[in-house]
């Protein structure tokens, strides 16, 4: 009798050791494996991949701005760029129907979404629920620029980021505020002293190193990975928007500062003059975006913006830059159509190309074409009454935006050397004498035009 039940235990044991060996192998091989993102399955119908952090992070978030109602989309460069991929089959999948894992299981540290603020209704309740949800959530504030000209009001706060960790992936939460402009602009992610530096790796985030600017995107709402989630309905225009977003804004405090120095002329003249070069370069604007052609701030106008936050009334014209290789022939029968003449056309495409047209009292718009060299840009300038030709010298620069005159609009990003180039060191003081053909400290001579060549423009004059 011992020994039958000494053998009945034997076997009890060995089963009892077969069946958690067998446990620890399916443990294994369905959760730990997709946990740790390794061993994704690639055939229909497997759910592994659904087992991943970073879905189960994302999943959660999309449940709890749902359940709110906090206007979220999807801004992601990554996952964008493989719905991109694969645009028309995601735009064909219902939910519930997608059977892998293939953009939020991604091995990767943050997923990215932008907030619509002006649409938010329940800012401290949502970050509330976040956190009984098990999100642990940073918010980084800063004051709101678009009051930085109004006294008594510069120096309020608004919510920039939301950085919401769960296990050990994080949702980025990009703070969209509207401004002047028809346009989304988010500002930078600067943390504050007391703030952990360790709480995510803040280095790898994609959006927040610099203020940025964006088209204001039309939305629609698709299934990825079995989840509905709102994207841009322009996803490849808004990547294209990512690299060339950073925004610089109009320096308020500078600007008071130099109307304290120096008065603002606000006589019945210099109001009108005011008010028609913002028209123009309004219709400037809308007629150049039309055609797809670059342009920024050149010249005086340049100076007006990063110096006193407006347009200098005694300059009497609106300029704007444009890269050569952005030139297009239809850009003088476009202007015409917009009833703006052309009243000048100087040099060639290739060398010192400048062309004027004619707004309302005698207000010029100038367009300034920049040619590249190797360590210097430069735009061309010619004497119309003999042909002489002359030359501007840039350090080479890149393109930000800013808002000016309500739009948004490009500056060079180095601004202090643009216009250091063009006004020299002395640029804070106003200068209403100036000859273009001597007062620049960045002209040079360029010749002259051939007979042969300046006939037409003579004729043109």
């Amino acid at each position: 009798m011992s020994r039958i039940n000494k053998n009945v235990i034997l076997a009890l044991l060995t089963l009892t050791s077969s069946a958690f060996l067998l446990f620890q192998l399916y443990y294994y091989k369905h959760y730990l494996s997709a946990k740790n993102g390794a061993g994704l399955s690639k055939s229909k119908g497997s759910q592994n991949g659904f087992d991943s952090t970073q879905w189960h992070a994302v999943k959660k978030f999309i449940m709890l701005t749902s359940n709110q109602n906090v206007p979220v989309f999807l801004i992601d460069p990554l996952i964008l760029e493989l719905i991109n991929k694969d645009f028309e089959q995601v735009k064909n999948t219902s939910h519930g129907s997608t059977s892998e894992c293939k953009f939020f299981c991604v091995p990767r540290d943050f997923t990215a979404f932008a907030l619509w603020y002006h649409l938010w209704k329940n800012e401290e309740g949502w970050f509330r629920i976040a956190e009984n949800m098990g999100f642990q959530c940073l918010k980084i504030e800063s004051k709101d620029p678009r009051l930085d000209g109004i006294d008594s009001l510069s120096g309020t706060e608004i919510p920039l980021h939301y950085i919401c960790r769960l296990a050990n992936h994080a949702i980025h939460l990009v703070v969209f505020h509207e401004r002047n402009g028809n346009y989304l602009w988010h500002g930078h992610l600067r943390l504050k002293g007391h703030m952990d530096r360790r709480f995510v790796p803040f280095r790898k985030l994609q959006f927040g190193r610099y203020p940025g600017a964006f088209d204001r995107p039309e939305l629609q709402q698709i299934t990825v990975d079995g989840l509905e989630v709102f994207i841009p309905k322009d996803p490849v225009h808004f990547l294209e928007e990512i690299p060339h977003s950073r925004f610089i804004e109009c320096r308020y405090k500078e600007a008071r500062a130099f109307f304290q120095q120096y008065l603002d002329d606000n006589t019945v003249e210099a109001m009108t003059f005011r008010k028609n070069a913002k028209e123009l370069l309004q219709l400037a604007a809308k007629t150049l975006k039309k055609l797809g052609v670059r342009f920024w701030l050149s010249s005086g106008t340049c100076l007006g913006w990063y110096r006193q936050c407006n347009i200098i009334p005694y300059s009497k014209d609106v300029d704007l830059g444009i890269f050569i290789q952005d030139y297009k022939s239809d850009i003088i029968s476009a202007f015409h159509d917009v009833g703006l003449p052309l009243k000048h056309k100087f040099g060639k495409v290739e060398d010192s190309l400048e062309l004027s047209f004619q707004g309302k009292d005698d207000i010029k718009l100038d367009i300034f074409f920049f040619y590249e060299e190797t360590d210097h840009m430069w735009n061309g300038g010619t004497q119309a009454k003999t042909g002489k030709k002359f030359k501007y010298l840039f350090p080479k620069f890149t393109l930000c935006w800013t808002e000016f005159v309500d739009m948004k609009i490009h500056v060079p990003c180095e601004t202090v050397e643009y216009i250091e180039a063009n006004y020299g060191k002395s640029w804070k003081i106003p200068v209403k004498t100036w000859d273009w053909k001597r007062s620049p400290p960045n002209v040079r001579p360029n010749g002259i035009w051939p007979i042969s060549e300046w006939d037409e423009v003579i004729q043109l004059y």
